[in-house]
């Protein structure tokens, strides 16, 4: 069965990663609010900004799970579809890392 995973764009201007089933019933209920105490209820409208279908909930669940740990600068890039952008942004997350790795080295 395929799910769906998407990113919203929040009227604060934060963006939300989730999966569904259902990708329009699903949006439609983060427009409406109808769940309290979700994070997107406080920060509507929101805007569907992208979406990728997968034909397991396993991949999905992966793909959420990675997307909600990435920057800002990554997401916009994924959003843009730009996936040049995201390798950049990657090596540039490594050089730092590498960097700090040798500043504690020493």
């Amino acid at each position: 069965m395929p799910y769906s995973i998407y990113i919203l764009k929040c009227a604060d201007g934060t963006y939300y990663t989730g999966l569904t089933k259902d990708l329009d019933g699903r949006v439609h209920e983060h427009q409406l609010g109808a769940y309290p105490e979700s994070y997107t209820f406080g920060r509507r409208p929101v805007k569907l900004v992208w979406s990728e279908v997968t034909d397991s909930y396993q991949e999905a669940f992966q793909w959420e799970h990675q997307i909600k740990g990435w920057s800002r600068a990554k997401k916009e890039a994924l959003i843009r579809g730009d996936i040049d952008g995201i390798h950049e942004i990657v090596k540039g997350e490594r050089k730092r890392r590498e960097e700090i790795k040798r500043e504690h080295s020493r």
